[in-house]
């Protein structure tokens, strides 16, 4: 219906609380990619930078689903609105995740790359979503050497302080070669070979993340919980997987679990098996 008056009430609340702010901008902009609420606000309240910010992300995921020609207007648009709401807050952390993405989807140039990490880096160094959104334009699929994102990862991983979801990264990197590996040889590759078994990113993430987490949870909790979860499973660590499980509840996601079968099935089969009582002792 147009209505902007909501969003705007939550992103003032949510203050300089970038984890959650980055959070809640991509929630409201997977909504506003096929509403107009987020046009109508940036048009009623230019120089807002919640307005500004929102729709920088909406017309990022309009450009990205209109895919890398069609979109490239979409792309200078949703970047020249970044530029705006840096320019409305020159401190927020969101527009720059968002040119991040923009970057790697339509323009991969390692010089605006390095400049956007120089300019994260000084508003909040281990911002979750940025470091995410770098792992991933140094995927071999799209901008990246063979092993650079791993490389990139594990040196995060290693200097980011105990306790932060950083470390979690080298297992999306595992998880993504994985996938890719299926995508290119469906026949010799598959379940029987994966590369959660003996695989020393898990203990790094437990002793780094996992065992030291804060007491309330970051925004992205379930998706990071989850590729721990898919790793201890897939290493036939379900004793270990069963405290993960508890933390996760209900949250299961998509990604990694569908890069390995049906997301759901596996999902529900694994935790059954954490909560076997050959695993533990009661639910």
């Amino acid at each position: 219906m147009g209505r902007w008056e909501g969003p705007q009430e939550l992103l003032i609340s949510t203050g300089v609380d970038w984890d959650s702010r980055i959070f809640r901008l991509q929630v409201l902009a997977e909504a506003g990619a096929r509403l107009r609420f987020a046009d109508t606000w940036a048009k009623a309240d230019p120089r807002s930078p919640h307005a500004l910010a929102l729709f920088a992300n909406v017309q990022a995921i309009r450009a990205m689903i209109a895919g890398h020609r069609a979109g490239r207007s979409s792309m200078e648009e949703a970047w020249a609105t970044c530029r705006l709401a840096l320019k409305a807050w020159p401190h927020d952390v969101a527009p720059l995740v968002v040119m991040l993405a923009l970057l790697r989807t339509h323009a991969p140039d390692r010089a605006t790359l390095r400049w956007l990490w120089a300019e994260i880096k000084q508003r909040d160094p281990w911002n979750r979503e940025a470091h995410h959104e770098v792992a991933t334009y140094l995927f071999a699929r799209h901008h990246g050497r063979a092993g650079e994102a791993m490389w990139w990862a594990e040196e995060q991983a290693s200097i980011a302080p105990k306790g932060l979801p950083i470390a979690v990264l080298p297992l999306v990197v595992v998880a993504e070669a994985h996938r890719s590996r299926q995508e290119q040889d469906q026949r010799a590759y598959g379940l029987p070979i994966h590369p959660w078994i003996d695989c020393p990113q898990i203990d790094r993430v437990l002793d780094r993340w996992w065992r030291y987490r804060a007491p309330r949870p970051h925004a992205c909790f379930a998706d990071d919980a989850n590729y721990l979860a898919h790793a201890l499973s897939f290493a036939n660590r379900h004793t270990e997987a069963s405290e993960v499980f508890d933390a996760i509840g209900p949250y299961a996601t998509h990604v990694p679990w569908a890069y390995c079968g049906q997301a759901d099935q596996l999902f529900l089969r694994h935790r059954a098996w954490a909560y076997s009582p050959r695993q533990r002792r009661h639910h």
